[in-house]
């Protein structure tokens, strides 16, 4: 596939998600992690898988060590890891049949990325899954910020 780099393609894979995978997902409410699945959980309807070889319950939901433990095959595989453990995760991603790995803001990896698009993978790097959704579902304010307005003249693309 290809790495996405225009907010017209991410748009596009968002559009197509059913189901993501959280990998490096944090019981502590403060983490990034924890704060982006409770975003997705409540302003999506997509099926959210947390992975965690540490956790087994987060948010009500179960966590599984590994993305091979996913029951399901997952549309996106969001990473919340170090930038030297992206080549691994993404070899789990592709043994997993994911579609796509979404490395978090500050995350960039070409090996990884490089290894992911060759597999067939679409790769977002240096995004946020949460962001990105909330710019394009009409909750941030072109500054990046929600501004709490409600406004009819904004068009919902997701």
């Amino acid at each position: 596939m290809a790495l996405l780099e225009r907010a017209s393609e991410r748009l596009t894979l968002m559009q197509a998600t059913t189901s993501v995978a959280i990998v490096g997902m944090s019981a502590n409410p403060a983490r990034a992690s924890h704060f982006v699945a409770t975003y997705l959980a409540g302003r999506t309807d997509w099926q959210l898988f947390f992975v965690n070889p540490r956790e087994t319950e987060i948010l009500g939901q179960p966590v599984y060590p590994t993305l091979d433990d996913v029951p399901d095959t997952v549309d996106v595989v969001d990473v919340f890891r170090r930038t030297d453990d992206l080549p691994s995760v993404v070899d789990d991603a592709i043994g997993a049949g994911a579609g796509a790995v979404w490395f978090q803001l500050g995350l960039e990896h070409d090996l990884a990325s490089t290894t992911a698009v060759e597999a067939g993978l679409d790769v977002v790097q240096n995004r946020c899954l949460k962001i990105e959704h909330a710019r394009f579902a009409g909750g941030l304010h072109t500054a990046g910020f929600d501004t709490g307005v409600i406004d009819s003249r904004r068009t919902r693309l997701i």
